[in-house]
């Protein structure tokens, strides 16, 4: 009996082995638990021919968008561990609804197998053209002067816009009014009109109105200048030491996932990431790239709940 089940898991090697050598032999599919023409989406689209063209194989975007990214995360969760349905993970995803979720239908950790960091979104803080403010010490100022009588906007109850301004407002010691959106077209409609005062938002989503001047921008979220916006300096360089918060987006499959093909998409992946041309398309919409091995990702999705485990807790976020 033992030498059959010695052969019998030997056999099993050997085929995984084989099926993964094999890999891919028919098109992917990468899941966006996010809506159409967003940051995340729009990056992945700007990688996802080269790795079409690297695997040989089609690779198809899925847009699975709902409960800040739960939805699409827990059908990739629970698809079949052979490489051919993978997501992208994000600091929502496997991060914050950790902690906001009393519930979660995924174990962010144990059901996933991290392949690769994709990348860091840095926020800017972009104002109504008539606030009156044109830097971050002006808008501190107003505020402190209106304890409770300034508004911001943010896409949501402990999204990314809502996290990152409560940081602020602690640091800062200023009392702000939060309205909530669902999702960041309504606010920026209505901090361009004036009807609130300020948010934050991506880089890359803000660039439009940075451009057209329908908006200001006081700072960016990231530790050093960002490419897209040079002009715009770190709000840590504003009187804010330390100040930092950045969205993440990652690549992952299915737990259990064979280690070869979770070796031959990092690989891939890391190649293109590191590409001259794909870090300057990406940084000019405001997209840091990075890349990593799978156990440091693993390591980072880890760190990342804790942290911002803390940040939700401190905020107060609660779900609508």
């Amino acid at each position: 009996m033992r030498r059959f089940f010695l052969s019998f898991l030997m056999l099993a090697c050997v085929t995984a082995a084989a099926r993964a050598q094999d890999y891919p032999n028919k098109p992917v599919r990468v899941v966006v638990p996010l809506s159409p023409g967003g940051t995340t989406d729009a990056v992945l689209r700007m990688l996802v021919p080269k790795l079409s063209e690297a695997l040989g194989q089609a690779v198809v975007i899925e847009n699975r968008p709902g409960a800040g990214g739960n939805i699409g995360a827990d059908a990739v969760a629970k698809s079949p561990p052979d490489g051919y349905t993978l997501l992208i993970g994000t600091s929502t995803s496997h991060g914050v609804n950790v902690t906001l979720h009393p519930k979660m239908p995924y174990d962010a950790v144990r059901d996933f197998a991290p392949i690769t960091l994709i990348g860091h979104v840095p926020f800017v803080l972009m104002a109504y053209t008539g606030l009156g403010v044109r830097t971050m010490p002006e808008l501190v100022q107003l505020a402190r002067s209106k304890p409770g009588q300034i508004n911001y906007a943010s896409s949501g109850n402990g999204t990314s816009s809502h996290l990152a301004m409560e940081m602020l407002k602690t640091q800062a010691g200023i009392d702000l009014v939060h309205v909530p959106y669902k999702g960041t077209a309504q606010a920026n409609q209505d901090v361009m009109g004036g009807h609130v005062a300020f948010q934050f938002d991506a880089v890359t989503a803000a660039l439009p109105m940075l451009r057209s001047g329908k908006v200001v921008g006081l700072g960016v979220t990231s530790a050093k200048r960002v490419g897209a916006v040079p002009d715009l300096p770190p709000i840590a360089d504003s009187g804010f030491p330390g100040f930092q918060y950045t969205a993440w987006v990652g690549l992952l499959a299915p737990a259990g996932t064979p280690k070869a093909v979770v070796s031959r998409l990092n690989t891939e992946m890391v190649k293109i990431l590191n590409l001259t041309e794909i870090r300057d398309k990406l940084s000019q919409v405001g997209f840091e790239a990075a890349s990593s091995t799978p156990e440091e990702f693993a390591s980072f999705i880890r760190t990342e709940i804790v942290k911002l485990g803390k940040v939700v807790k401190s905020s107060g976020a609660k779900l609508d």
